[in-house]
């Protein structure tokens, strides 16, 4: 990823796990949720804001390749990035890695992407508020 991807820590708890200890896969979309919502509140603004506007922004398409496991209480840094900025949609990719808590040295786990369309109070597609393309546009790489 490049220098505009955000990073945000996050260890994993036993509910994160299944009964073998490990991350249920259907989690890492979550850990993408907490990293995309963290860049947005940090670099454009919070997903209740966009919300006051009368905007939703639901995931339309998703993908995740999964390239290692995570565990209970391994701390996972979650990188975002916006890649991509359309008329009524954006996309984000992301990349979980496990930080080796006595090295130091990260290990790729997952990485994928998700798509979003803005969508109105309605229900239709709608364009994305003139009052966030520019906070979005400086996030692209």
């Amino acid at each position: 990823m490049k220098e505009k991807s955000h990073r945000t820590n996050y260890r994993v708890i036993y509910g994160d796990t299944d009964a073998a200890a490990v991350v249920y896969n259907a989690n890492y979309l979550r850990f993408f949720e907490i990293g995309r919502t963290e860049l947005m509140r940090e670099k454009v603004c919070s997903y209740r804001e966009i919300e006051a506007q009368g905007i939703l922004l639901p995931v339309t398409e998703c993908y995740v390749r999964y390239k290692a496991f995570a565990c209970y209480d391994d701390m996972l840094i979650i990188e975002t990035q916006l890649i991509e900025l359309k008329k009524v949609s954006c996309k984000f990719s992301y990349r979980i890695l496990r930080q080796n808590d006595t090295s130091g040295k990260e290990q790729l786990i997952a990485k994928g992407y998700t798509v979003h369309a803005a969508v109105g109070s309605n229900g239709k597609l709608t364009p994305l508020p003139s009052t966030l393309l520019p906070y979005l546009q400086k996030l692209l790489p």
